[in-house]
């Protein structure tokens, strides 16, 4: 299936597991999405849910989808912004992305958010716990060729005509709040921020979070799907070893590389885990070694 690419990069984006989810997860025309930790967004733009809750605790994702939606920011709009901008860049590189990066910190412009999206470091999104944005320069002052702002313009494009024909709300907010929404026709699906994670302003990540989370989905009378790892090379997810004996976990591993050499290729073993997941028993999570032996299909 064609993956739609959202317009606003960060970690940890979730591309490669759309093909998945789409294989458990069937939405009817009454289901209710719910994204609590909505990031790029890209799971619930795949999906096309009629009906969506889009909701995260970084008010820049939500004043940038609002605006697309609201038609603030339209294509054209985004186009010319990043011809002007990415000009400019070309001409003085990382002085002029520090400039625009401390001029966002003061005005929160959501256009001048997509640029440092586009333009920051390996697709990064971190900011410290003051609130300020700070991404490093991408080391690419070129990167605003006509065919990459192309590319953002579409999918700018791609999200405003389904905020035209589906009912998608975006809203900053605690995911307590967002999960509470769930009624039995909601379909939950969270990708929380990897447990261990403090540093960050917006996607910071307790112990209390987690086990809120685990709480709140073991008593919801929605569906859901949470999407976590289950070990690397280094380590193994102690908190997925935890929860989940109360619900349905499936794995795979994905590969990804770190650098350009090939001897760099890693692998984890990524999960999804849900409490209504209609999979044959040989699926099932087992805390053992048979996990390596599941691929990516």
């Amino acid at each position: 299936m064609k993956v739609f690419v959202p317009p606003i990069k960060c970690q940890g984006i979730k591309t490669k597991l759309i093909p998945w989810i789409h294989e458990l997860v069937s939405l009817s025309s009454e289901t209710l999405w719910i994204e609590p930790f909505m990031g790029s967004g890209v799971v619930g733009f795949n999906m096309r849910p009629k009906r969506a809750i889009f909701a995260d605790t970084n008010p820049h994702i939500i004043a940038f989808y609002n605006a697309v939606k609201t038609r603030e920011i339209t294509p054209g709009l985004a186009r010319g912004f990043l011809e002007h901008h990415g000009a400019v860049l070309a001409q003085r590189g990382d002085e002029y992305y520090y400039e625009v990066r401390k001029r966002f910190n003061q005005s929160h412009n959501p256009l001048d958010f997509l640029f440092l999206s586009r333009s920051g470091f390996n697709g990064v999104m971190r900011f410290n716990r003051k609130g300020a944005y700070n991404v490093p320069f991408g080391h690419k002052p070129e990167r605003f060729a006509k065919a990459y702002i192309t590319k953002i313009v579409n999918q700018i494009d791609y999200v405003a005509k389904a905020c035209e024909h589906y009912e998608w709300t975006f809203i900053c907010q605690d995911f307590r709040v967002s999960c509470s929404e769930g009624t039995e026709d909601a379909m939950i699906y969270c990708d929380p921020p990897y447990s261990g994670r403090h540093t960050d302003y917006f996607d910071s990540w307790s112990e209390t979070d987690e086990h809120d989370l685990f709480v709140t989905l073991l008593s919801t009378p929605a569906s859901f799907l949470l999407s976590t790892w289950e070990r690397t090379e280094w380590r193994t997810n102690t908190a997925l070893q935890k929860y989940a004996e109360h619900f349905t976990v499936l794995t795979r591993k994905h590969f990804y590389h770190v650098g350009a050499n090939e001897d760099n290729r890693k692998s984890v073993i990524e999960a999804l885990v849900g409490n209504n997941l209609q999979v044959p028993q040989t699926s099932l999570y087992q805390p053992s070694e048979q996990l390596h032996l599941l691929e990516m299909r």
